[in-house]
């Protein structure tokens, strides 16, 4: 019992600390999308980014932390359908807006000469669209789960293939088989373009390395340009996705064909919410400003709300 009290603090401090960050994150760009700015058009892709890892961190992360607690069965039918519906939802998402940030940061940092600059977006309502088609193809990819999950608190002869207090039916093995089909070739294909952006933006950053040290070496005072330190921050966010990723789908593997242990599924459990909780650790540091900015703004709000009669 005390075991299971202090992993339900974890995973609730974890969940939390997600949360907050996340909303953070939120917060500022939506602010910073209300100001006139040449880079507004990837201020959405960061928006939508934090808005995964919340709903990632609100389907995934407290239902766990109620589970640590020792609440069992506390999702009725519907309950569960729409808890494990939204996180396979937020994890497409995730996947689509991770590569879609790695694609546009690499567009934006490649040469004036390149024949990818003319795909640069010219403002934000070039990004809505691309957002609009991952709710649409995640949605169809996920829409299987409505139908193949329920509470097992209805299914108690069942006690197998359980995720929290949810049981997965006994599904049509043509249909099943599809919808896997489905969500193995999203990863892969948003994966192969993130990998394919990300390989090309480190390549345009040892250039602008080898440049630097030419200037240096010539004695010129060169300022490193913010598209570059962004696209650094854009790299290490995809390996922490990538990371996490592939370490939980290794677990996963594993388990598959040993016996379980409580140690390696905990840690299992404490990985899945790594690059939701992480993420937004790098985009705060992306933007070092980003405490002060809320902080003046609240309190210019809160002088204009003293001040007026």
């Amino acid at each position: 019992m005390v075991l299971k009290s202090i992993k339900g603090i974890i995973f609730l401090f974890e969940t939390a600390f997600g949360i907050v960050g996340n909303i953070l994150v939120f917060v500022n760009y939506m602010w910073c999308f209300q100001k006139p700015t040449e880079k507004k058009y990837i201020y959405p892709i960061l928006i939508h980014l934090a808005l995964a890892n919340i709903i990632t961190l609100l389907s995934k992360g407290m239902p766990k932390t109620i589970a640590a607690f020792g609440m069992q069965n506390f999702l009725d039918d519907i309950g569960c359908k729409i808890i494990v519906f939204l996180e396979r939802m937020a994890h497409g998402l995730s996947v689509c807006t991770s590569s879609h940030l790695t694609v546009i940061q690499a567009i934006s940092v490649s040469p004036n000469a390149s024949k990818w600059k003319r795909f640069k977006p010219r403002s934000a309502w070039h990004i809505f669209p691309f957002i609009f088609f991952f709710w649409i193809l995640n949605s169809l990819v996920c829409i299987n789960l409505l139908y193949s999950v329920t509470s097992k608190s209805l299914n108690i002869s069942q006690p197998n293939n359980t995720y929290y207090n949810c049981y997965f039916l006994p599904d049509n093995l043509i249909r099943r088989w599809i919808f896997l089909t489905f969500m193995v070739l999203r990863d892969a294909v948003f994966q192969g373009i993130m990998g394919a952006a990300s390989g090309y933006m480190v390549f345009l950053l040892y250039k602008h390395h080898q440049h630097v040290l030419y200037l240096h070496n010539s004695k010129f005072l060169y300022k490193t340009p913010p598209e570059m330190k962004a696209a650094e921050s854009v790299l290490l966010l995809m390996f922490c996705f990538l990371f996490f990723y592939w370490i939980d789908c290794l677990l996963s593997v594993f388990f598959s064909f040993s016996l379980k242990n409580n140690f390696m599924l905990n840690t299992r459990e404490f990985l899945t919410l790594g690059y939701a909780i992480f993420s937004p650790v790098v985009l705060i540091h992306r933007d070092g400003h980003m405490g002060k900015d809320l902080y003046a703004q609240w309190k210019r709000k809160t002088w204009r709300a003293c001040l007026s009669p």
